[in-house]
């Protein structure tokens, strides 16, 4: 588990997450809420992963794309994260929602976020400010393997 941002992230860096996961957002699978969103993981090795929202006719079935990329990412056996951006249509940047906010912190509570909307406002921050506290395997009584 990476306990910290692994690299500095550059403005182009950044740049590059935002066209990767404003890519990707067009892919989404939305037909409920039209509501598309993007996303694009770096992780130490220097790949990126990328995940849109797919929805479901049962709503609770659906899945975020940040949890798509993510996922893609762990199970492709990387588990060291840098930065995550999110594109998606809204007056502000979109944010990732609380569910996608725990699942990320599992690997990365200090993750880069950066996101933005289709009209190029950005915001910039870390997982850790946008989850203070997270839950995590220090408040589970479980003893460690040797």
């Amino acid at each position: 588990m990476a306990e910290k941002n692994l690299a500095p992230l550059s403005e182009a860096d950044g740049r590059r997450l935002l066209a990767e996961a404003q890519k990707f957002r067009a892919k989404a699978y939305a037909p409920y809420s039209q509501y598309q969103v993007g996303a694009a993981l770096l992780t130490k090795s220097g790949r990126i992963y990328g995940g849109c929202n797919i929805e479901n006719a049962s709503y609770g079935a659906c899945i975020c794309a940040e949890r798509v990329a993510v996922a893609r990412a762990v199970a492709d056996g990387e588990r060291e994260f840098v930065a995550l951006a999110v594109v998606a249509d809204g007056p502000e940047p979109g944010s990732p929602c609380g569910i996608c906010r725990q699942f990320m912190a599992e690997f990365a509570p200090r993750l880069t976020l950066i996101m933005a909307n289709l009209e190029g406002k950005t915001r910039w921050g870390s997982l850790e400010q946008y989850l203070p506290y997270a839950f995590s395997k220090d408040y589970l009584e479980v003893e460690e393997a040797e």
